[in-house]
């Protein structure tokens, strides 16, 4: 599921990027189209970031089946939706409340990046150990 939502919001950052660049562009000011960029910018990179997770998740690999991992892909999707629709609704649909999802959206991110970065060091001591007790048993 966490590729299938990646992927959805990779078309998503396209399409509406295009719609931003060849529409919203003349109706909005200099500052409203930045920050639409601002949204943009980072729901496509967000995007890779979540398919990257959901393609490890069903690689088949036991060590890139962890909760942790899906976790991170979860807050990754749910901090993406905050920040960048926030941005997209505030502007677009002239609804200037939702904006202040945006910096609830980039905390959610941050830790999405924390989950990541526990789970790289939780899967580093995993293998280690799996390599250390690999060496040390007798081959026959």
């Amino acid at each position: 599921m966490i590729l299938v939502v990646g992927a959805f919001l990779g078309f998503f950052s396209v399409f509406f990027g295009a719609h931003i660049e060849h529409t919203l562009r003349e109706l909005v000011s200099e500052e409203q189209y930045r920050q639409l960029m601002t949204g943009i910018r980072y729901n496509q990179l967000n995007s890779i970031i979540i398919c990257s997770i959901g393609l490890a998740v069903i690689s088949g690999n036991e060590l890139l089946k962890s909760r942790l991992l899906q976790s991170a892909g979860y807050f990754f999707i749910i901090g993406t939706l905050l920040f960048c629709f926030g941005i997209y609704a505030s502007i677009s649909l002239n609804l200037p409340q939702v904006v202040y999802f945006t910096p609830v959206g980039g905390l959610t991110i941050m830790v999405s990046w924390l989950l990541l970065f526990v789970f790289g060091i939780a899967a580093s001591l995993k293998k280690s150990n799996r390599l250390a007790k690999s060496k040390k048993s007798p081959n026959p």
